[in-house]
């Protein structure tokens, strides 16, 4: 459990450095005088380090597990944020969001890994308590970014964040380096499915659709909710930004019980009920009244994000000895996701309206139908 709240505690401290890129673009663009295709050239080198690279950087520690990685990581999100605080040109702050995006890549296969071999069997658990940690990170990231960063050498005090967590994952990576060997034993054992080749790469293909509609919807909610509320029911600011913060609050509770939820009675039932139990009241939130939709997203944020742990566990199960590839697949496939996702919808709803944009997105939970399509693994009881 040490190992545990070490690994939730640093994944809290870097998404949240990440998160502080996109905070600070108006600043930038005001003290630079950016235009709006060089801010999506920043974004575009922090995503495609962020998301990219994760699969490659879990492919090769499978086969070369490094103990201090994740240490590097964290110094390579410290060296970005200290280049964003001085950069005082457009390459450079594209390599500082290179850095950034890096040090994520790193951090996020190997530390799901370690998050695996440290659960004592309870691996949708141990994958609920490292990602809450990101989910907090990303939600109050722009937070202390509003309350801290005036100006752009602000930016600087975060790194000191990063230098907490390079530390914390040295000791991290000393429990990881004593313990490969059974983390080895472990990865060779599990593999008892029985599923050939084709049919772990077709379910791998269906969860890849269920990431798609969990994504992109909440992608629309997260990025888009505030305005939403704001022109259907012509809220204050501060009135939809609280209704925000109920939704990023109920998707945090819902990271935590998915993964214990999911050993006890099956992952794939947990993915069933996650996805496409939100559907009806997804299909319904464009249509209420500002009370009831406060309530419906609180039931969707929940529910919605219990379903990533589970998803993450059955990959990693059907494809046993390739943990870092698999968790970095999915997680740079889904921060991927979201980051075009958005830009697209951003997009839609310039052209349609933000109504009907939430009226159009409110039918990708029926995507969830796919489960169906997913096998039957046998899961074992969870070990302490």
């Amino acid at each position: 459990m040490t190992i545990l709240v070490s690994l939730s505690l640093c994944h809290f401290l870097n998404d949240m450095n990440q998160s502080l890129i996109p905070a600070v673009y108006p600043i930038l663009k005001d003290s630079y005088r950016l235009d709006f295709g060089q801010i999506g050239l920043i974004t575009l080198a922090f995503q495609l380090t962020a998301s990219l690279l994760q699969p490659l950087v879990g492919s090769y520690t499978d086969k070369r597990p490094l103990a201090y990685s994740l240490s590097f990581g964290m110094m390579s999100t410290f060296c970005g944020l200290i280049l964003l605080s001085l950069a005082d040109n457009l390459p450079m702050l594209l390599a500082a969001a290179a850095c950034v995006g890096i040090g994520s890549s790193v951090f996020h296969p190997e530390a799901s890994r370690i998050a695996r071999l440290s659960s004592g069997g309870r691996y949708g658990l141990a994958q609920s308590i490292f990602q809450v940690g990101g989910n907090l990170g990303t939600s109050l990231g722009p937070l202390f970014a509003a309350w801290f960063i005036a100006r752009q050498s602000h930016v600087a005090w975060f790194s000191l964040a990063a230098l907490l967590g390079a530390t914390v994952l040295v000791r991290v990576g000393s429990w990881y380096k004593a313990h490969q060997v059974a983390r080895t034993a472990k990865a060779a054992k599990a593999a008892t499915h029985g599923l050939s080749d084709a049919q772990v790469g077709r379910a791998l293909a269906v969860l890849g659709v269920l990431v798609f509609s969990k994504y992109v919807y909440l992608a629309s909610l997260t990025n888009f909710y505030a305005f939403f509320l704001k022109a259907r029911f012509h809220i204050t600011t501060q009135e939809s930004q609280f209704q925000l913060f109920i939704l990023l609050f109920a998707v945090a509770a819902g990271t935590i019980i998915g993964g214990p939820v999911g050993d006890r009675i099956g992952r794939k039932r947990v993915i069933w009920v996650s996805i496409l139990g939100i559907a009806p009241f997804a299909m319904a939130l464009p249509y209420v009244n500002l009370a009831t939709a406060g309530f419906l997203v609180t039931i969707i944020g929940f529910v919605l994000a219990s379903a990533f742990s589970a998803i993450l566990v059955f990959a990693q199960e059907l494809v046993p000895g390739r943990v870092g590839m698999i968790s970095g697949l999915f997680f740079g496939g889904a921060f991927g996701i979201a980051g075009i996702s958005a830009a697209l919808i951003g997009m839609f709803a310039d052209q349609v309206g933000i109504e009907t944009v939430f009226r159009c997105c409110s039918f990708l939970p029926l995507l969830g139908l796919a489960t169906a399509l997913l096998p039957d693994l046998r899961q074992k009881p969870a070990t302490a």
